[in-house]
């Protein structure tokens, strides 16, 4: 899975996930509004701790696109 950006909405919800020094992943997502100046950008940083890329990846789409869904 990549960390692609998905549109959603109003929304640009690009998901991201970060490797720890003991092998696990953490997970992120940037959700943005607005262009130019005018622009938002919100990033969320998850508290589970996963054992794979994609686990993290997975969790970081789904709850960026619930909060977009959500606003």
């Amino acid at each position: 899975m990549h960390n692609k950006s998905i549109e959603v909405g109003r929304y640009l919800v690009s998901p991201m996930t970060k490797p720890l020094t003991d092998g696990g992943f953490t997970a992120a997502v940037s959700i943005r509004s607005g262009n130019g100046q005018a622009s938002h950008d919100r990033v969320m940083r998850f508290v589970p701790r996963f054992e794979s890329p994609r686990a993290a990846l997975r969790y970081a789409v789904r709850e960026g696109q619930a909060w977009a869904l959500a606003h």
